[in-house]
């Protein structure tokens, strides 16, 4: 399904050195990946190239600009068919990871990687705004990333409630995203956080993308996250 070589070198740009058993496992979950979007829609990407790419090369990439240490609690927000959760829980085994959706038929999908290519996770199937309310999630990650999920205004609050304070809320988007961050920092610090750093790169399809880090300097007020309806009609 994918090029081995091909997909090595990708990884090699994000300083990503992956094994022969680590190429095994991405080829399988692209595999899995194109099989299952026959019956449910995971992704309108199913081509070999814009899997290595747009998926997996996309996902390693926060490798490269996210300080990850060794055992790191790590929670996928909204993270549909496994992106950036899965394919960083490959390159680093070591990570506490789990895998956060709403929807329950790609929580199935991504029990079945797991189980395929003896990946040690935790799924949750749960709306973000109930997970960020419930003590055994709220507060308790290193870092909580989402890749391209929503306006950074929402997305924030979905996210920031489940880090504890000295972790990191990880944002990847795509080329735009200074404006979203711009419009996003008076709520960021409302919930919590402080933004450290913004990161701007290309994949090499030459797509834009951008990486956004805020670090969780306080605790969570406890009113927040507020309900999706409001969290979309009213966002910080």
């Amino acid at each position: 399904m994918i090029d081995f070589e091909k997909m090595a070198q990708k990884a090699s740009v994000y300083g990503v050195n992956l094994s022969q058993e680590q190429l095994i496992m991405l080829d399988k979950y692209a595999e899995m990946l194109v099989d299952w979007n026959t019956r449910m829609n995971l992704t309108g990407i199913t081509d070999s190239e814009g899997i290595m790419t747009r998926h997996f090369e996309d996902s390693l990439a926060m490798l490269k600009y996210v300080d990850l240490p060794p055992n790191s609690s790590v929670i996928d927000v909204g993270t549909g068919a496994g992106f950036p959760g899965m394919v960083l829980k490959i390159a680093r085994p070591d990570i506490q990871l789990t895998l956060l959706d709403s929807l329950n038929k790609r929580i199935v999908f991504l029990d079945a990687v797991a189980r395929e290519i003896h990946l040690d996770v935790k799924t949750l199937h749960l709306r973000a705004e109930e997970g960020g309310k419930m003590p055994l999630y709220r507060g308790k990650y290193d870092v909580a990333c989402a890749r391209a999920v929503s306006n950074l205004r929402e997305l924030a609050e979905y996210c920031i409630p489940y880090v504890k304070p000295g972790g990191q809320f990880v944002s990847m988007k795509g080329p735009d995203a200074a404006e979203e961050l711009a419009q996003a920092r008076a709520g960021i610090g409302t919930l919590g956080g402080k933004v450290k750093t913004l990161y701007e790169y290309t994949i090499s399809d030459d797509s834009g993308r951008t990486i956004i880090i805020v670090d969780k300097i306080k605790n969570t007020p406890p009113q927040f996250p507020r309900p999706s309806s409001k969290i979309s009609k009213k966002p910080l």
